[in-house]
Order: C-alpha cells, then structure tokens, then sequence
C-alpha cells in the first residue's frame, strides 16, 4: 500500500523488534525513514529488523535498547537516536505488556510492570520527544491502545491492561489538546486481536483477527502531511467488535 514520503523524518518505534511493532516500523520504513529499531532485550531480532527495513527503502536504520518505564534510559535512548539520525519527528508508543489472568490472582509486581510498560512508559517517551518537536513546529505521535478500553471495559480478565489502554487514550486526547498550537498531532490506534496473538477467542469480528495491513491503514493516514488537522483521535481496528462487558 502506499504511505505518505517520509524521506526526511526520523521515525522511533517502541518495542519495534517483534510484533506489532516491527510491521508498523517496517511500514515507515517503506516511506523512506530514518528508522530506530527499539529493543529492550531482543538485540538480535532488533538487529534483523533493522536489516529489513535497509532492505525496504529506509533511508538509515539503527537499534537502540532501552528501557521505556525507567526516565534515565528513555533520555539515553533519545540522544543516542537523536546523535545518529536527528532529532524524532515520529514517535510510535507500541511497548506494553499485558497480563492474561484475573486481577485477583496478579501479583502487584505484575499489575505495576502492565501499567509501567503500557501507560508510564507512553507517558515518559513523549515527553521527552517533545521538546525538538515542539522546536521543529512538527511532529507525529502514534500511541497503541487497545479496542473498547476507552468504553470502560471491565473484564475481570487482564484488567490491569484494560486500565493502562483506557489512560492511554485519555493521555491521547490530553497531549493533543496541549499541542495543538504546535505543528503536532497526538493520535492512537487502538486494535482487538492482531494475527500474532498468542491466543484467539472463539468468535472473532469478521471471522478473522486484525492483521498487521489493518493497523498499517490507520498508521500511514496518521503520518500524511494532509492529516495535520486530525489530533486526539483513536481509531479502534476492531471489525466491529463489540465487548459484552462495558
């Protein structure tokens, strides 16, 4: 499919070594980016999607390990980026993990890591990409949320992740509104269940999962030039699904 040019722009995705993350940041990669493969402990994984994404048209491509719940490695993580392939103009939140028990049986350790990776770890990387962008008078930020997380869901089951999905989207709305006056847009794309799940439910929207094109859609129209009018959005790739706790 065809994306918007990105010849000029540096582009970091979290958590881009495998998953989800490694599709979106392959796709900006097929623009032209310059591309910052993150890991925090898949090195050689980060190392064959940087290979991949040379091999695609990205016009650099680096690895960069960090840990985005801790502030100190963020700003590591940005400067070595920053020293490298410039100041990030896209910045992708993929990182989080998640939980699949009832809250009941999770430990806090668990239930703190979910929130860490998810929301805290959302929170810190953007903070810290905005000063060069709010500089620059342009930016892009994509964050991963999660399908009907904004709708109040409330299955017992991975609530600590349904919790982090739903500030996710809140921490959306809110960082576009404070940046509305400076050339940068806040938006999130927020998927049910994606072709590399693990696991998959017994009915699925569609009769299929997302797959990694479905979130690319959203991912390239975010990312256009034209799309600088459309901030604090999320778009939810779900098929329609439909929770029956909300």
């Amino acid at each position: 499919m065809d994306g918007p040019d990105l010849s000029n722009q540096t582009v970091l995705v979290t958590g881009s070594a495998k998953g989800v993350g490694r599709r979106l940041l392959l796709a900006t990669a097929d623009c032209g980016a310059k591309t910052a493969v993150h890991y925090h402990t898949s090195a050689d994984a980060a190392r064959e999607v940087a290979d991949a994404a040379r091999e695609r048209g990205a016009a650099e491509a680096m690895t960069i390990q960090g840990d985005v719940t801790d502030p100190e490695s963020v700003d590591g993580l940005f400067a070595a980026v920053e020293s490298e392939l410039g100041s990030v103009d896209v910045l992708v939140n993929n990182v989080g993990d998640f939980a699949p028990a009832h809250w009941a049986d999770i430990e806090f350790e668990t239930w703190n890591r979910v929130l860490e990776t998810n929301l805290n770890g959302t929170y810190l990387c953007s903070k810290r990409a905005l000063p060069a962008m709010r500089g620059n008078g342009y930016g892009r930020i994509v964050n991963i949320g999660y399908a009907s997380a904004e709708k109040g869901l409330v299955n017992p089951t991975n609530f600590p992740y349904f919790v982090a999905k739903a500030g996710v989207v809140m921490f959306t709305r809110m960082l576009a509104a404070d940046t509305q006056d400076d050339g940068i847009t806040v938006n999130a794309i927020s998927p049910y269940v994606v072709e590399n799940s693990d696991e998959f439910p017994d009915e699925l929207p569609r009769d299929r999962p997302a797959n990694f094109a479905d979130l690319v859609q959203p991912l390239y129209f975010f990312l256009d030039p034209d799309s600088g009018y459309v901030s604090g959005e999320n778009i939810e790739v779900d098929g329609g699904w439909l929770p029956e706790h909300v």
